[in-house]
């Protein structure tokens, strides 16, 4: 039986902050497909039924749709939804956090607070 690493779909605009976040997924065993903006997430998410990540790494802030526009059109799928932002302002966390989001971290993170959300949102046990 083969084992399948979760997937966690990455979307933040920044280059360097999604080539830093999928390589620190692929060290924790997880395996990360990343997107620019959330337009095109949701494109891949609306046009392949298939396509359901675990969990979603998302920043908040991004041309076009925001991560809390993502987060609205992605209410009901059921999939986790962790924040990331260098802009931690309260009435975001809030309405972020009020409409379901797992966790909401602020830019710049330590690398074990991400790993640890997203192992808690995919009820991976904490192992090493």
């Amino acid at each position: 039986m083969s084992h399948v690493k979760p997937l966690v779909a990455l979307v933040d605009d920044d280059e360097s902050v999604r080539r830093a976040i999928k390589r620190l997924l692929s060290s924790a065993g997880l395996a990360a497909d990343t997107f620019k903006t959330g337009d095109e997430f949701l494109e891949m998410f609306d046009s392949i039924p298939s396509y359901r990540p675990a969990c979603i790494v998302l920043d908040v802030q991004m041309p076009g749709l925001n991560g809390l526009e993502v987060q609205q059109r992605l209410a009901g799928s059921g999939i986790p939804v962790i924040f990331i932002t260098a802009h931690d302002e309260l009435s975001v966390r809030q309405q972020a956090l009020s409409a379901g989001a797992a966790a909401y971290l602020r830019k710049p993170f330590n690398d074990e607070v991400l790993i640890k959300a997203v192992r808690t949102v995919l009820n991976l046990d904490a192992g090493p």
